[in-house]
């Protein structure tokens, strides 16, 4: 057998930049070249000083036309250690940064640095999960992990199993896909649900969803069954446990049912709330989740994971051979007959990162009980939060959350032109760096019009109600400010 290849050093006329991350040396290169990052890193964060930088996108594009990359790919390169350095400056200096208190629009979470660190070691060691010889250990991480997600999901199922998908929206177009597969042509959702729904029937042919009125952003049972009964088993619903605009849950033990009566498939888009099974206080209210054919979780909601972190879980362990497909260099039969697992059919694409590496020793290291508390925690601030809105004179809250979202909106909107004020706070309080916050369109008008509300989607474990204060008084410093009568230069202009 031929020696490794000896590891390159700065002496030998090898750059820096041209070290590779694995092999022999590869972790102590990592270490030479990671605070170069990380200095980076920190200065850029320094440099923003809050959640999202000021000016709006020609601020960005400005400041990053007068960087060196700025003339596009360089004939010379500047070095590993100068390139990490003003290159991670740069990025942390124009992110908006979900681990800041003010930025809170969307479910994009601060990554926990366990995690992180873990999606380092899988970086620089490249399993790729398309074929057991690129990924043998990985593989079988993966294979554990999502086995005991599909328990988590399934507790009294006979086989139950899952994939990993790039996200949410993967994970429903899978949940129509094995739908299809299995005869089920007709999608129905709720008014509530993603977007991903209706792409997701686009995509695979399959007609527009039939949509199923909701009240409080929840599917109204009684309208899904009156809608269900013409189609029967041709039917796959769609119930969502998690609302992008409210977190709310539909009543998943009755749509459950309605689907074993009329024979309809469910799948649960879960990618927000479903991690509220970790927690003992919490999971009652996904109670009926385990009745779903199929499931999609995402973890870089309540899981706290770098994007991307989704996972489809199947009550069935067999619907999931739908997505077997053959590719003799990938997952020849001899090789399969031999005892080689067969990557190729645990996914819709082929070549993917081992993103469960980093899944998994999250949950190693928290266990699901760490989960469930860092759940409860966002859950609690999000009620914290909307009592203060309660208590805030110039604001008005939509509802009490179920989940992690506070919906709210200043009571000077309640005038004419109010969704236009309600849109212009949020973008000023961008264009001003002051705050990221969220928007959504609910039907609380006159006659179930239509109006913009705002929200915060608190997924920072280690904030306190307090922390979110001086958020809500800028959301209506800027609303009053606002009012019409009242001119502010904004600062994309200035």
């Amino acid at each position: 057998m031929a020696d490794a290849p000896s590891a390159p050093t700065v002496s030998s006329g090898v750059a820096s930049a041209e070290w590779l991350a694995g092999g022999p040396g590869g972790a102590d290169r990592l270490a030479q070249l990671l605070p170069a990052a990380l200095r980076g890193m920190a200065a850029g964060t320094a440099e923003r000083g809050g959640p999202v930088p000021a000016g709006g996108p020609a601020a960005v594009a400005a400041t990053l036309a007068r960087t060196p990359s700025a003339d596009g790919l360089p004939r010379h390169g500047a070095g590993a250690e100068q390139a990490l350095e003003e290159l991670s400056a740069l990025l942390a200096a124009g992110s908006a940064d979900p681990a800041d208190p003010a930025c809170a629009a969307h479910l994009h979470c601060p990554p926990l640095a366990v995690s992180v660190a873990a999606d380092v070691v899988a970086s620089a060691l490249n399993p790729s999960m398309d074929s057991w010889d690129q990924a043998p250990v990985a593989s079988e991480i993966e294979r554990e992990f999502t086995t005991g997600i599909a328990r988590l999901c399934y507790p009294d199922a006979a086989r139950p199993d899952a994939v990993i998908t790039s996200g949410g929206t993967e994970s429903n177009l899978l949940g129509l896909l094995l739908a299809r597969e299995s005869a089920v042509t007709r999608p129905v959702c709720g008014a509530n649900s993603h977007h991903s729904v209706a792409r997701a029937a686009w995509l695979l042919g399959l007609p527009a969803p039939v949509v199923v009125p909701c009240v409080d952003d929840r599917m109204v049972p009684s309208a899904l069954a009156e809608a269900v009964a013409p189609l029967g088993a041709q039917a796959v619903v769609v119930a969502t446990a998690g609302t992008t605009n409210t977190g709310r849950i539909d009543p998943l033990p009755e749509i459950a049912e309605i689907c074993r009566r009329t024979g309809a498939r469910l799948h649960v888009d879960a990618a927000y709330g479903g991690l509220a099974l970790c927690s003992e206080t919490l999971r009652s209210r996904v109670a009926g989740l385990e009745l779903a054919d199929s499931v999609a979780l995402d973890l870089h909601k309540f899981g706290w994971q770098p994007v991307a972190a989704g996972v489809f879980a199947a009550r069935g362990e067999a619907d999931l051979r739908a997505l077997t497909v053959r590719a003799e260099y990938l997952n020849a039969d001899d090789d399969t007959e031999a005892g080689l697992p067969d990557l190729l059919g645990r996914s819709l694409r082929t070549s993917r990162r081992p993103d469960a590496f980093r899944m998994a020793v999250t949950l190693r290291a928290l266990g699901t009980a760490g989960i469930g508390a860092l759940v409860e925690r966002c859950c609690a601030n999000a009620s914290g939060v909307h009592a203060m809105v309660e208590d805030y004179p110039a604001l008005r809250s939509w509802g009490a959350p179920e989940l992690s979202t506070v919906v709210f909106r200043p009571v000077a909107a309640d005038g004419a032109a109010g969704d236009e004020l309600v849109a212009k706070v949020r973008r000023t309080l961008l264009e001003d760096g002051t705050a990221v916050i969220g928007r959504g369109s609910l039907p609380t008008g006159p006659d179930g019009e239509a109006q913009l509300w705002l929200k915060l989607t608190l997924l920072h474990p280690h904030t306190q109600p307090a922390d979110y204060r001086a958020l809500l008084d800028a959301v209506a410093a800027v609303a009053a400010d606002l009012r019409p009568g009242v001119t502010r230069e904004s600062p994309v202009a200035s």
